[in-house]
């Protein structure tokens, strides 16, 4: 790990499983079936497939509706058969995401150390909208971006220098945050530091080299970077 905090003049988020709990949708899922456990986590997988799949065909649409058809076929594959009203329900619960317990008070203290803060997310607009207000967090970012601005999701390197030039920030000069590991192997390979969110003591992928940092919470980046 090499994190270089004098770098860093901007940071973006993730927004699901780095801002907010998804782990919600998992629950939605436990009020209509039996056991959703698998359920969640093919639904939770094919909608990242779906998007990096897209991103090849040329296939975009916004990721609501890939959330959608993940969710469908997850369903079907365990041989689940719910109303298209109660997946509309259970989908519904991606507007109104629990925010974890560090991400206020850790953000408010990047921001006043002088760092503008973005978040950066496959969700389209009507999404991270909703996701702020939810999470009450609209006073302590300066803006969202989102891949349905250019119709690519992540890793594509082209987001991320989207999210530069939106910023108004070269991308060297950014850091971003995510619990996900391909989001920050994209960040790390389109110029920005990467940062990864390790909320769940999971393993690192074990290839392509190590994430320039790996924090617990988002309190450590703010240790870092104050």
């Amino acid at each position: 790990m090499s994190f270089d905090a004098e770098r860093v003049s901007t940071v973006t988020f993730d927004s699901y499983s780095t801002l907010v709990d998804v782990d919600a949708a998992e629950n939605a899922l436990r009020e209509r079936i039996d056991d959703p456990e698998p359920v969640s986590r093919l639904w939770r997988t094919r909608s990242l497939e779906y998007t990096m799949v897209a991103n090849e065909l040329d296939a975009y649409q916004p990721f609501y509706e890939m959330n959608r058809d993940a969710l469908g076929y997850a369903l079907d594959a365990h041989g689940v058969d719910l109303p298209e009203e109660e997946r509309d329900e259970i989908l519904a619960v991606y507007h109104e995401l629990d925010v974890f317990p560090d991400v206020r008070d850790a953000i408010e203290r990047v921001r006043d150390a002088g760092y503008p803060c973005y978040v950066v997310s496959n969700g389209n607009p009507e999404m991270l909208d909703s996701m702020v207000e939810h999470a009450d967090i609209g006073d302590l970012l300066d803006g969202t971006v989102s891949a349905d601005e250019i119709r690519t999701f992540k890793p594509a390197r082209e987001l991320y220098r989207h999210a530069a030039a939106r910023t108004g920030t070269p991308i060297e000069s950014m850091a971003h945050v995510s619990a996900l590991w391909l989001d920050v192997q994209g960040a790390m390979h389109a110029g920005m530091q990467g940062v990864w969110a390790d909320r769940k003591g999971s393993p690192w992928e074990p290839f392509d080299g190590d994430p320039d940092l790996v924090v617990e919470t988002l309190h450590d980046l703010a240790d870092e970077l104050v």
